[in-house]
């Protein structure tokens, strides 16, 4: 192992709010580059008031997903504001918004500003649907990128309204991260031609591209996906099923040989005959016999014993899993999974650890979310040399 990080090196400004922009700014964070949190005097972002709110006043969101970021306050709505801020990007790599299209310009802080003043700058933006495009000053939010995207649709029951896929913050998430992929993009090109460049994502788009067959089955067959409640499209057994303990396991047989080795930890191999279920069109044709058949059966165990059984015929399982259980469970444990965190204002509390894992230059979780405003020291004066009398002024007028 080396004992350096990854991006160690790396200024990245965030000056976004809550999840989308801030998220990618996290796992920037995460693997060595310093984040300076950028958030308006008094109000700071939106993220430290979603959520859980714990005694210190930030909420549990905050804490989690602010984590390794330097925080300041500043108020872009001024012009010390932007003065500031052009001198801070000057010295960083990195800015992420996540502004409606035209809030930056407004500010006079575009991108044709910003890289003038830093020609190697990487402006990543996110918002609601990308900076073109005919819906481009609408406002968006997750649940919104669900919707556009094509997932939301397929979530739930054929016969109920479409449900929440999970989480209604899934876009802002996926966005995250390919914005922290853009940005590693960019960087690399970086190096080639010694420039920067802008990272344009709609918060639907990341929805879109992970929805496998969907556009292409469409386009070639013209096929609609529906709603399948939680079975999957094109492979049957491929679901959610109950268990004698009053719980869930999923089971997935993507194939005729998988489905064989299923109907023998049955014991009834001859489901897998070819002129029964064996094959696949077979399988689709009968789909809610199959997944009636199959629910049968595992409501016959408790989810421990059927998990054995399925794995003893290599039959691809998992439980579903709620929450508690994933504290409890030992894989979880050994892979380190849930990160522990003494925090100063809060006490311990625990995150999800990092993602990806990396062999020689691993990233590391130094503080959670602070305070806000809680590194402006060190920014105004440690790094742009700033002096008392001109922090006193800013903060009097409200600038910082």
């Amino acid at each position: 192992m080396i004992d350096v990080q990854a991006l160690q090196g790396c200024r990245v400004l965030d000056i976004a709010t809550f999840l989308a922009g801030p998220f990618a700014a996290t796992q920037l964070g995460e693997f060595g580059a310093e984040v300076i949190k950028v958030e308006l005097p008094g109000v700071g972002d939106a993220t430290r008031r979603f959520g859980t709110m714990t005694d210190c006043g930030d909420s549990l969101p905050w804490l989690s997903e602010s984590r390794n970021k330097k925080c300041i306050t500043l108020d872009l709505r001024k012009p010390d504001g932007v003065a500031l801020l052009k001198r801070l990007v000057a010295q960083s790599d990195v800015l992420i918004e996540n502004f409606q299209p035209g809030t930056m310009e407004k500010w006079g802080l575009g991108w044709d500003v910003l890289s003038a003043v830093n020609p190697r700058l990487i402006m990543v933006r996110i918002s609601g649907y990308g900076q073109t495009g005919p819906y481009k000053d609408r406002p968006g939010f997750g649940r919104i990128g669900n919707a556009f995207g094509g997932l939301s649709f397929l979530a739930g029951y054929p016969d109920r309204a479409p449900v929440t896929p999970g989480s209604a913050t899934i876009p802002d998430y996926m966005a995250g991260i390919y914005g922290a992929m853009g940005t590693l993009l960019a960087m690399q090109a970086r190096e080639k031609t010694g420039r920067g460049q802008m990272v344009d994502i709609g918060l639907y788009e990341p929805i879109f591209r992970i929805l496998d067959e969907l556009a292409p089955a469409f386009q070639h067959k013209g096929y609609v996906r529906q709603r399948m409640g939680p079975g999957t499209v094109n492979v049957v057994p491929h679901s959610h099923y109950p268990t004698k303990d009053g719980r869930w396991i999923a089971i997935a047989c993507t194939s005729d040989k998988i489905f064989a080795r299923l109907a023998e930890a049955m014991g009834r191999p001859e489901l897998a005959d070819p002129a029964s279920w064996g094959v696949l069109a077979h399988r689709e044709r009968d789909r809610a016999a199959v997944d009636e058949t199959v629910a049968a059966w595992t409501e016959t165990y408790d989810r421990s014993d059927l998990m054995k059984l399925c794995e003893t015929n290599q039959v691809p399982c998992g439980p579903v899993y709620a929450i508690d259980e994933i504290f409890e469970d030992p894989h979880y444990a050994a892979r380190g999974n849930i990160l522990r965190m003494a925090d100063s204002r809060v006490g311990e509390l625990a995150v999800p650890n990092l993602v990806p894992r990396l062999s020689e230059t691993p990233g590391a979780v130094q503080w959670l979310g602070e305070a806000l405003g809680g590194h402006n020291d060190e920014i105004y004066k440690g790094l742009l040399g700033l002096d008392d009398a001109e922090m006193d002024r800013l903060q009097t007028e409200g600038v910082i």
